[in-house]
């Protein structure tokens, strides 16, 4: 039975980092905020959707906001709303497999897609470029970055892990050994965001709610500690997964490094 249990693992556990889905929680529309649907050609023949809301008043900067597993942008739009009024572009994309993106998820597809958001930003010249990524988002931009970072100014991290194997090992722990072939198929330390976060280029803002009980305080921190200066780090105490950005002490903090980021250019 053991056996049996290590071998499914091991077929699926990629798998069980994706929750996507195709419901529609809201448009920018019903919070008041202008949006254009962007299509982008993606990698493995892929079209890639997003949501572009462009500023209120004139652009300080751009905003690529990657979400985190499950749904799709209009579930994590309330996360980024309050960004074009405060004077941001955002770009919000869609992985492949998620809402209206084409394709099937993977942990290296998804990060070949935010490379792919990232030129078309570019291409658009919708530039200086802040990466804001979130839980699963967060692990994705700091691979997409460390791998090409023309444009971008800042990166940040709310809530992210530190290694794929090791967010398994959180959650699979009590399987015990009988998880440890499984914890193989996946991604390993070369390309773990820790590892992409130590050779990182840009400025690094981490954040982490002290009472993340999806994606545990040490990963951040992790992060945080494997990370080049300048970098910054936020312990918001007494957060839970992903609810840092619904505080506006938190709000200010984030456009204050958003702005020194793009002001230091």
């Amino acid at each position: 039975m053991a056996l049996a249990m290590s071998a499914f693992l091991t077929g699926c556990v990629e798998g069980q980092f994706f929750y996507p889905d195709r419901i529609d929680y809201g448009s920018p529309r019903a919070l008041g905020i202008e949006s254009t649907d962007v299509h982008i050609a993606g990698p493995e023949n892929n079209t890639l959707h997003a949501w572009w809301l462009p500023a209120v008043g004139p652009a300080k900067g751009s905003v690529l906001h990657l979400h985190g597993n499950a749904a799709n942008v209009s579930n994590h739009l309330p996360l980024v709303a309050w960004l074009p009024r405060a004077g941001w572009h955002v770009l919000m994309l869609d992985y492949r497999g998620f809402g209206r993106s084409q394709g099937k998820p993977s942990l290296n597809g998804v990060v070949a897609d935010a490379r792919a958001a990232l030129a078309w930003m570019r291409a658009q010249r919708h530039m200086p470029i802040v990466v804001l990524g979130q839980s699963l988002g967060g692990a994705t931009a700091l691979r997409a970055v460390a791998g090409g970072s023309a444009g971008v100014k800042l990166v940040i991290v709310d809530a992210a892990f530190a290694s794929y194997r090791g967010i398994a090992r959180d959650a699979l722990g009590v399987l015990g050994w009988a998880a440890a072939p499984a914890l193989l198929a996946l991604p390993g330390t070369p390309n773990d965001p820790v590892t992409a976060a130590a050779s990182l280029g840009v400025p690094l803002f981490v954040l982490h709610g002290t009472r993340d009980g999806v994606i545990p305080l040490h990963h951040g921190k992790a992060l945080f500690a494997a990370a080049r200066e300048p970098k910054q780090w936020l312990e918001v105490e007494g957060g839970d997964h992903l609810d840092a950005l619904a505080r506006e002490p938190v709000r200010r903090q984030l456009l204050a490094a958003m702005e020194r980021a793009v002001a230091a250019q």
